[in-house]
């Protein structure tokens, strides 16, 4: 998916860069939508950095183009300095100036009269939920009212982008919850457009518009986040969102044979080799094949039969392996609640098989 020229506020073109034989970014193409929230989202060295850098004018690529509105900032012959540009960034360590209070960093980047300037200080910091600290120092401060006060300093010059790098990552529990909402409430109050740099696919599904998805220099998938979830473009992309189950085999004509009967092949060559993905979460176990067990629903597809390994409960759901009768194949299935079978009770399986991705493997 990619957003019409007319909505995009920031597009990074087949945007390639190397440090000498290292490839850190490569051919990468993104779009920012006005208004909206982009994560982009890879594991970590995958390049997330590197092209934040590039957007931003802090570092140039190799070859590529950024523009901004249509209009190319940087390319081979040109580029913006960052200063020039309106946007604003916000990094993992808050990179808060030590030897000047709140109201002092959170002005830094001010320009205009002195009282207009204190103003928008005062602004922000009741926006923030920060009301009354203008006067004291970063080190008196708690980790969260410093990420804050970072957000606070980052908007304050109203810049029409604003990028972030792992902002949140230092931040713990609840404390990362209620920062991270009030960062986002504060990006739409203010109409800004945002790109969020994130390792933690829950935290892009949480906060996004748009998920860009980077592997290896490359980013490999672009949507909204149910999208990227529910149609992944390859097994990788399935599994970096969460556990999954893979029944592997080899196509007989366009069928390929699993627990659950055949599967329709992609392609129509016979022979080729397949993976058959299944999310634990669609699973569904009964203790009979015509699926009175604890959690009846009406059966999609064929039952399989397995023989519980192992349960484990992980709090509000339990994961039960099962070793399947067909090939041995040992499959995940997550339940809600307190399911914990004894090792070696047989119990059924079945799915819903528009739930199931099945990819050619390469």
């Amino acid at each position: 998916m990619f957003v019409a020229e007319d909505e995009v506020i920031l597009e990074i073109r087949d945007v390639t860069r190397r440090f000498g034989r290292v490839t850190a970014v490569d051919r990468a193409r993104v779009g920012l939508r006005r208004g909206d929230l982009t994560c982009l989202l890879g594991s970590s060295g995958c390049g997330k950095s590197t092209l934040l850098r590039i957007a931003a004018g802090v570092d140039r690529q190799t070859s590529g183009q950024v523009l901004m509105d249509g209009v190319i900032v940087s390319d081979d012959r040109l580029h913006v300095a960052p200063e020039h540009r309106n946007i604003g960034l916000m990094f993992q360590d808050f990179a808060l100036f030590p030897h000047l209070n709140v109201a002092e960093n959170i002005a830094f980047g001010l320009r205009g009269r002195r009282h207009d300037r204190a103003a928008r200080v005062e602004d922000m910091l009741r926006r923030v939920n920060l009301d009354g600290i203008g006067k004291k120092y970063p080190d008196q401060l708690s980790g969260g009212e410093q990420q804050r006060v970072a957000l606070a300093r980052a908007l304050a010059p109203a810049p029409r982008i604003l990028l972030m790098d792992e902002p949140f990552s230092d931040l713990d529990g609840r404390l990362r919850d209620e920062v991270r909402s009030a960062t986002v409430a504060l990006l739409k109050e203010e109409g800004t457009t945002g790109m969020l740099i994130t390792h933690e696919p829950e935290e892009a599904m949480l906060l996004a518009d748009q998920i860009a998805l980077m592997r290896s220099g490359r980013i490999v998938q672009t949507g909204a986040p149910n999208n990227i979830y529910n149609v992944p473009v390859d097994k990788a992309a399935a599994e970096f969102f969460s556990q999954i189950n893979v029944i592997s085999g080899k196509s007989n004509g366009a069928l390929v044979e699993t627990p659950f009967g055949p599967f329709l092949a992609p392609g129509t060559e016979p022979g080729i080799d397949v993976d058959i993905v299944i999310r634990p979460h669609h699973l569904r176990l009964d203790f009979d094949r015509n699926g009175r067990g604890p959690n009846p629903t009406v059966e999609e597809g064929v039952p399989a039969r397995g023989i519980v390994q192992q349960a484990r409960f992980l709090g509000g759901h339990s994961v039960v392996d099962l070793e399947m009768e067909f090939r041995s194949v040992v499959l995940k299935a997550s339940v809600p609640g307190i399911f914990m079978p004894r090792k070696g009770t047989p119990l059924w399986l079945s799915l819903r098989r528009d739930r199931c991705l099945v990819f050619a493997r390469s």
